[in-house]
């Protein structure tokens, strides 16, 4: 047997079979590179996750926004990234840079104007009140300014204008932290205090805190909002926000029957999206709001929305929270054809039955854009029902949509009223500080899932993983969800600890924000609740010149519980 067989195999290597078995050789290697191949793509399908669902097909966004994960900041109860946040910080589009040598040069300047009136009058009153508009005065000022905040780029500087006395003066400039890595100017207004010597020169005595030249907050001129927008304004779409600015977010209304009935209009009631996380509510509204760009009409958009029970302190889903709270109305409307729904259905109304205005029902979330092109009628309405998913408004967009609406990023911004906050409490820690963010709670309790959370976030943990990252004596600001900030004081001993309850006072009853969101609000106060905070937490933490996440720098455990991290994007 054992001779039959070998004489079998050498048989097969006959000279008449040597091209067969070539061919059958080069085929089997053919056949291993494919099987390879398809194995290799097959593993990377299984593992890849992008680094962001949103701008992802719907399969994985519909995964993202059914996900129960609070991990980090870029889950379901945490802040949504809008479309600042994805303008480029490109140092071009600032604008000059303004110095103490630019001041010098400017005060050089005017210096020779202004010698004759000098030997016209070289008595100066020393007790008489400081000119808040002599140039000297204002180049003072600016130097003073520049030569205490060492760590912000100067951009443009208002005209100085009487403070609350004849001592002082208020003066506003626009500025960027020199690290700043959010595409954003900022806006200050402080109160100088002025002393003048027995020789006549002047001298800052003081610069007050962060919005105290209150006199030096230009306000805005309200404009009558109107119709005439395009979706095509594409300056308005990239303008860069200013934080600090008054802020004019009024509703837009129709000046007349004519401009109303002649309008276009969309409108999407119904649907499972409400109570949502603000991550699937954005979602969806973003849909709705590339659609009516697509079809050229203007969104009838309902101002307010129902706040998840994930960020409120009952627990329960709150209805009767405005869009404006949380987003900026007022670049959207200025950028944007939008309607309050409210408004609308009273102009509707009022002149429907008069112009001859129809309405055309769609019921199905696969009735395409493309299809409702055609559509003359005044107001498309989309009607979702009762049954999810399948009544969520960001179904509109998926399939062949997908690739012919695009949502507008870039025409939601976050809150600049919230944004002013975060200004403040970077400017109160000089712009010059780190960060490091801690997530505790349930997750540090849940030892199946983080197994080593909670001794990884502990303070001699902490102590530990800061050495080598963060020098001693810097300012610190903690992000976190751990309720009592004593936890973290042993930190105090290396470093300057600040966390978000320590500025309280920029959300209080005596606040701007307070104040403004109150009559926002009808007169009825604005609780500052669980969104609002991690928003400004978040955003606090961004700009921080050293930055640590707890899933990338503290813990070696997955942000999505153990096993996870090859498929969660950190």
């Amino acid at each position: 047997m054992l001779g039959r067989s070998a004489f079998s195999r050498t048989g097969s290597f006959r000279p008449e079979n040597l091209g067969q078995n070539a061919m059958a050789m080069i085929g089997n290697v053919c056949f291993s590179f494919f099987v390879v191949g398809v194995l290799v793509f097959t593993i990377m399908a299984a593992t890849y996750e992008p680094e962001d669902p949103l701008f992802h097909p719907s399969t994985k966004i519909t995964t993202f926004l059914t996900s129960k994960s609070n991990a980090t900041f870029k889950s379901d109860n945490t802040v949504v990234r809008t479309g600042e946040d994805f303008m480029a910080a490109n140092e071009t589009v600032f604008g000059s840079i303004i110095n103490s040598t630019d001041v010098e040069n400017f005060a050089s300047a005017e210096s020779g104007e202004a010698t004759d009136a000098a030997a016209a009058d070289s008595h100066c009153d020393v007790n008489g009140p400081v000119d808040c508009r002599d140039p000297e005065v204002f180049h003072l000022m600016m130097r003073a300014t520049i030569e205490k905040f060492q760590d912000i780029h100067f951009y443009r500087f208002g005209k100085p204008v009487r403070g609350s006395n004849d001592s002082n003066c208020d003066m506003a400039w626009r500025f960027r932290p020199k690290e700043g890595k959010a595409a954003a100017f900022y806006k200050d207004y402080r109160r100088f205090e002025i002393d003048r010597y027995e020789n006549c020169t002047l001298s800052v005595v003081s610069i007050g805190e962060y919005h105290t030249g209150v006199n030096a907050r230009k306000r805005k001129k309200h404009q009558k909002a109107g119709l005439e927008k395009t979706p095509t304004n594409l300056d308005l779409a990239n303008a860069l926000p200013v934080v600090g600015e008054v802020v004019n977010d009024s509703l837009p209304v129709v000046e007349s029957e004519s401009s109303f009935s002649h309008g276009k209009y969309l409108i999407y009631e119904g649907g499972g999206d409400r109570c949502k996380s603000m991550n699937h509510y954005l979602w969806s509204f973003l849909c709705a709001l590339g659609e009516a760009q697509y079809l050229n009409r203007t969104l009838v958009m309902d101002l307010s929305i129902c706040l998840s029970s994930i960020y409120t302190s009952s627990k329960q889903d709150e209805e009767g929270k405005d869009f404006r709270f949380y987003f900026d109305f007022e670049h959207l409307k200025e950028a944007a054809s939008v309607l309050d729904k409210e408004q609308f259905w009273a102009d509707w109304n009022k002149w429907q039955h008069k112009d001859g205005m129809n309405l055309h029902l769609v019921e199905d979330f696969r009735v395409t854009p493309m299809k409702l092109m055609e559509v003359k009628d005044a107001l498309i309405m989309r009607k979702f029902g009762s049954v999810e998913p399948d009544n969520y408004w960001y179904r509109v967009c998926e399939g062949e949509t997908e690739s012919v609406v695009q949502r507008p990023w870039h025409l939601l911004w976050k809150s600049r009223r919230l944004m002013d906050i975060v200004s403040a409490i970077s400017s109160k820690l000089n712009w010059d500080y780190d960060s490091v963010h801690v997530v505790r709670g349930e997750k540090a309790r849940n030892k199946e899932l983080w197994p080593n959370l909670d001794a990884h976030t502990s303070p001699d943990a902490l102590l530990s993983t800061l050495r080598d990252k963060i020098d001693e004596g810097r300012n610190l600001y903690i992000a976190t969800n751990e309720p009592d900030t004593s936890f973290f004081d042993p930190l105090k001993d290396k470093y300057g600890t600040h966390f978000l309850d320590e500025y309280k006072d920029l959300w209080d009853e005596n606040s701007e924000w307070y104040s403004e969101t109150t009559k926002l609000n009808k007169g009825i106060p604005v609780e500052f609740d669980g969104y609002m905070r991690v928003s400004i937490d978040t955003e606090v933490f961004l700009r921080g010149k050293k930055q640590l996440e707890t899933f990338n720098d503290l813990t070696s455990d997955c942000k999505d519980g153990i096993n996870t991290c090859n498929v969660a994007a950190n």
